[in-house]
This record gives C-alpha cells, sequence and structure tokens, in this order.
C-alpha cells in the first residue's frame, strides 16, 4: 500500500466518524424534542388556569403525588366548585371522548382515565373527611384546545380553550373561608418533601430545636434523679457497689480509662496481617 492509499484510508475513516458524530447529535436533537414541547405546553396551561384566580381559585403547581415520592401532579386547584386535580397531557392526533371513553386515534387510553381517577384518590387521601367526596380529576388537553367530553368514571376531559369555563362552571360547594383553609392544607400536604426522615418532621417549624427522644419510663417507676455518692450495698452475703459520681473501680487507677472491648482481638489479627504478609513477600527472598 502506497503512502497516497495510507492517505485515502484516513481520509475515509475520518469521514465515517463524522458522519457517526452527526447521526448522534441528531437523534439527541429529536430525543430532547418531546421534553421542550412538554415544557412549553406545560406552561400554556399553567397560564390559562392563573385565568381563574380573579375568580376565587387557588392554584397549586408541579407538587408532589401523595404516597409516591418521585412522582408529581402537574396541577391542583381549590376553590369555590371545589378540589380539581388537573392532569395535563400533550398528545398528537385525534382524541375524542366517545361512549364514554378517551380515544387517541383508534386506540382506547383507559389507563390515562385510571391514572387521573389515582392522582384524585391520592390528594382526597390527605384532606379532611368532610371534603374529600368535592375532589374531582380533569385531564386537559394541550393539543386539543376545542376538546371537551366526560368519561364513564366521570373524568372531565377539556382542552386548553375549554378549560376554565368547565372549571367556573361546576356548582358551588365551598366558601371563601373554607377555600382558603384548604388551600392552606393542601399547600402543606403537596409541597413538602415526600422522604421517610422528612416526613417525620414536616409539621416542626424551621429552626426548631428537636430533642433527642428518651424511651418512655416504666408503669409505676419514678422519674429519674442524679445518682447519689456510690457507697457499698450488702445483698445476699454477697457485696455490690452501686456506680456514681466519684466511685473508683477496684483494681483501677483513678483517671485510668477502661479498655474498650475487642481492642485485643483487633490488635492480634494486625499481627497476624503483618505475620502474614513477612511469610508472603519477603520470607522467599530473604537472603538473595
Amino acid at each position: 500500500m502506497g503512502a497516497g492509499d495510507g492517505k485515502a484510508e484516513q481520509s475515509r475513516l475520518a469521514a465515517e466518524r463524522v458522519a457517526r458524530l452527526k447521526r448522534r447529535l441528531d437523534e439527541a436533537e429529536v430525543s430532547t424534542k418531546p421534553w421542550d414541547t412538554d415544557a412549553v405546553s406545560g406552561k400554556m396551561v399553567a397560564d390559562k388556569l392563573g385565568e381563574l384566580v380573579p375568580h376565587g381559585w387557588y392554584v397549586l403547581h408541579d407538587v408532589h403525588w401523595p404516597g409516591r415520592p418521585k412522582a408529581n401532579l402537574d396541577h391542583v386547584l381549590v376553590g369555590p366548585g371545589g378540589v380539581v386535580v388537573v392532569d395535563c397531557k400533550n398528545w398528537t392526533g385525534e382524541v375524542r371522548v366517545l361512549s364514554g371513553v378517551l380515544w387517541q386515534g383508534r386506540y382506547a387510553r383507559t389507563q390515562a382515565v385510571e391514572g387521573a381517577l389515582a392522582q384524585c384518590a391520592a390528594v382526597s387521601s390527605v384532606v379532611s373527611p368532610p371534603y374529600r367526596r368535592l375532589v374531582r380529576p380533569l385531564i386537559c388537553m394541550a393539543a386539543q384546545p376545542d376538546l371537551f367530553g366526560v368519561t364513564g368514571s366521570d373524568v372531565a376531559v377539556a382542552g386548553t380553550q375549554r378549560v376554565v369555563g368547565a372549571i367556573e362552571a361546576l356548582p358551588q360547594v365551598l366558601d371563601q373561608q373554607a377555600v382558603a383553609g384548604l388551600y392552606a392544607q393542601l399547600g402543606q400536604e403537596l409541597t413538602h418533601e415526600q422522604e421517610p426522615g422528612i416526613m417525620a418532621f414536616r409539621h416542626v417549624r424551621p429552626g426548631t430545636v428537636v430533642p433527642p427522644s428518651v424511651p418512655p419510663a416504666s408503669a409505676g417507676a419514678p422519674a429519674l434523679r442524679p445518682a447519689p455518692p456510690a457507697r457499698p450495698v450488702a445483698r445476699g452475703g454477697s457485696s455490690a457497689v452501686r456506680s456514681g459520681e466519684g466511685h473508683t473501680p477496684a483494681g483501677r487507677r483513678p483517671g485510668s480509662k477502661a479498655r474498650r472491648p475487642g481492642t485485643a482481638g483487633a490488635g492480634q489479627l494486625a499481627l497476624l496481617a503483618a505475620f502474614v504478609i513477612f511469610a508472603m513477600y519477603v520470607l522467599p527472598y530473604w537472603g538473595q
């Protein structure tokens, strides 16, 4: 192979590497487009729901799904018509509600309806019992603005141009005071971290010093008091000494520290390990 053939081969390999890199860049760009589209549609729905604020509605965006630490709820509204849990979808193609069934093209999207019902049940579980029946689900379609329908399981499906009117049309079931109280409760329940170690302290205000837990005293036992100065006590012919402040056990000098359990065993293991290393790596070459 001549010098010209070698240069041609290097040029061919370089061109193949450039083509592979370009394909990877194109794939990465395509994979990020759905995320960008979802972000834009989510903001559009949030802005649309903000139109309900002057009408007495409160809106919570992107809050925790109770009981599922890694899941979230798109929007939760509290207002005169109760509590509405909004699940935002950005589906393409033809979407319709026919005979109580949600369809996308020729596929029945029963799983999406079940997911909306599960979100509604999760929010209902954290509100007071009198208000649980006032929580209802709604699926908002960002790409089908004029869509509206109700499934057989009573899940409303509305496009971005119909969602505000659908929520405003709900009959009034809460007064202003109840709305404010329910919004405060949901704001606390749905915005704190859903971690086991944090959930135990979700009602503790920031800056509060939490004392360590003390095991409860046994029934009938008096409260603990500082131990009196130690003195020998004879019990059953055998001498027992109460441990107390200022007492030095027999056989130990004042100021000396007791040897910790396991110290001797650890020292023996260290000596054994040193001997094994010496026998394996040093002894065979000794005297060479």
